[in-house]
C-alpha cells in the first residue's frame, strides 16, 4: 500500500497534460474547454491584435464585452501568435513539441499549408495526439467545404426532425453540432490517450461535425432502409409513447412522462380514472400509442384545472416523472441545482459575480475544476514564451514588434 498522502483530489484527471489548442470559434475551442475542465493545460494560440472572435460572440455584450468567452475559455492560457509566418509557424512547432494534444479546427489542408502537418509534428514529437474538427472530416469530397455548425446540423438529420409538424425545420437553440463536434473530439482525444500508454505512439483524431450529429440520431437509418417510416417533426409529443407531452395548468404547462404500464397505472388513480388503466385503449404501450391524442386530451382536462406547484408535489410524490421546462431564471433559483452545484460563481473583472455551469460529469476522486474565466489577449505569452520555450525578454520583445506575437 502507498504511503503517499497526497489526496486524488489534489492531482487533477488530466492534469499531466498539455493541450496546445489552434482554431477558433467553437467546436475545436469547445474541446479545448472539456479537456481544460479536467485540468489539462490549455494552451490557446490566438491571432495577435484580434483573438479569436467568441471573444466578441453572444446577443447580450455588457461593457461591450462577450458573457459566452469566459466561459469558453475557462481554464485556459492565451498565447498571441501570427500562424501566417514562417517565424509564428516555427514558434508554433516549438510549443507543439512540448505538447500531448493539438486540437484544431481549420479547414482540411490548412496545417499542411504552414509546415505544421501532423506528420511533421510527430517527426519531432511521435506521442503527438493530432484531434482535427471540421465541418465535413478530413477526406471525401465535401471534406474542402466551409462547414459550420448549422449545415452540420442539418446535414446530419437533427434539424429536419427538430421543431413542429406545421412548421419548417427549427434549430435548437443552441450551437448543438458545434459542441457535439467538440464533445466527440474530446472522447476521440481521450481514447487515442488511451491507446497511447500501450503502443508509445500518437495518432489523428478526425471529428466531423456532420458525423457527431448523426451519431446522435438514434435508428433513424434503418427505419427508413428496412422499414420504410421517414422520421418527421412531432413537436412536444415522443411518437408512439403516451403519456409523455406538455400538459396545461392554471399557470402554466408541465411535463409529465407516464408512458411506463406501471406509471401510467399510478396517474390513472390520481386523476380519479383508475379505470383508464384497463381500458383497452390505454392498457398497453402499444395501444397508448395508438390513442396519445385522445390520452393526452384526458389528461389536459385534469391538470388545467390545478396550480402547476401542487400537482407536480403530487405527481413527485407518487412516482410519476414531472417537471417544468426551465429558464434561466429557474435554474438559479432552483434548490436541486443549488444543491449540486451545478451552477458556480467566479469573480470576473468586468462582470463581477459571474455565474456559469459547473463542470460535468462529477467524479468522486478526481472532479473537474473551473480554475479560472477565459483570460485576457496574450495574458500568457510572458509565461510560455518565456517560461516554456526559454525565449529571452528581448527577443519577446522584438516578436512582439514585428506582429510575430
Amino acid at each position: 500500500m502507498s504511503t503517499d498522502d497526497t489526496s486524488p483530489r489534489d492531482l487533477p484527471a488530466l492534469g499531466d497534460l498539455r493541450v496546445v489548442e489552434m482554431g477558433q470559434l467553437l467546436a475545436g475551442p469547445f474541446c479545448g474547454q472539456l479537456l481544460g475542465d479536467f485540468g489539462a493545460e490549455i494552451i490557446k494560440i490566438e491571432p495577435p491584435g484580434a483573438g479569436d472572435p467568441m471573444r466578441e460572440w453572444g446577443r447580450e455584450k455588457p461593457h461591450g464585452k462577450s458573457l459566452w468567452w469566459p466561459i469558453l475559455a475557462r481554464n485556459k492560457k492565451s498565447v498571441t501568435l501570427n500562424l501566417r509566418t514562417s517565424e509564428g509557424q516555427e514558434l508554433a512547432r516549438r510549443i507543439i513539441a512540448e505538447a500531448d494534444v493539438l486540437v484544431e479546427n481549420f479547414r482540411p489542408g490548412t496545417l499542411e499549408r504552414w509546415g505544421l502537418a501532423p506528420e511533421t509534428l510527430r517527426a519531432e514529437n511521435p506521442g503527438l495526439i493530432v484531434t482535427r474538427v471540421t465541418g465535413y472530416g478530413q477526406d471525401g469530397p465535401y471534406a474542402p467545404r466551409a462547414g459550420f455548425g448549422s449545415i452540420g446540423e442539418a446535414m446530419g438529420g437533427i434539424r429536419y426532425v427538430t421543431g413542429d409538424p406545421g412548421m419548417p425545420p427549427s434549430r435548437a437553440g443552441i450551437s448543438l453540432g458545434d459542441e457535439l463536434a467538440g464533445t466527440f473530439a474530446a472522447l476521440g482525444t481521450l481514447v487515442a490517450l488511451h491507446a497511447r500508454h500501450r503502443t508509445g505512439r500518437g495518432q489523428i483524431v478526425d471529428s466531423a461535425l456532420y458525423e457527431a450529429v448523426l451519431a446522435m440520431m438514434e435508428s433513424l437509418v434503418p427505419e427508413w432502409e428496412i422499414a420504410g417510416y421517414q422520421r418527421e417533426r412531432t413537436g412536444s409529443v415522443l411518437p408512439n409513447v403516451a403519456p409523455s407531452n406538455v400538459y396545461p395548468t392554471k399557470d402554466g404547462p408541465v411535463l409529465i412522462a407516464a408512458n411506463r404500464d406501471t406509471i401510467w397505472r399510478r396517474l390513472a388513480e390520481l386523476m380519479g380514472r383508475p379505470e383508464l388503466a384497463d381500458d383497452e385503449r390505454y392498457a398497453t404501450h402499444g395501444a397508448r400509442g395508438a390513442h396519445a391524442a385522445e390520452l393526452d386530451d384526458l389528461i389536459g382536462a385534469w391538470t388545467a384545472g390545478q396550480d402547476s406547484a401542487p400537482l407536480l408535489e403530487l405527481l413527485h410524490d407518487n412516482g410519476i416523472p414531472a417537471g417544468l421546462t426551465y429558464r434561466a431564471k429557474d435554474m438559479l433559483a432552483d434548490p436541486h441545482y443549488r444543491a449540486r452545484e451545478a451552477i458556480i460563481r467566479m469573480a470576473h473583472p468586468d462582470f463581477g459575480d459571474f455565474p456559469m455551469h459547473n463542470v460535468f460529469p462529477k467524479l468522486s476522486d478526481t472532479p473537474g475544476e473551473v480554475r479560472s474565466l477565459g483570460p485576457a489577449l496574450g495574458a500568457h505569452n510572458g509565461e510560455v514564451y518565456g517560461g516554456l520555450l526559454g525565449l529571452a525578454a528581448a527577443e519577446i520583445e522584438r516578436l512582439t514588434s514585428t506582429g510575430t506575437i
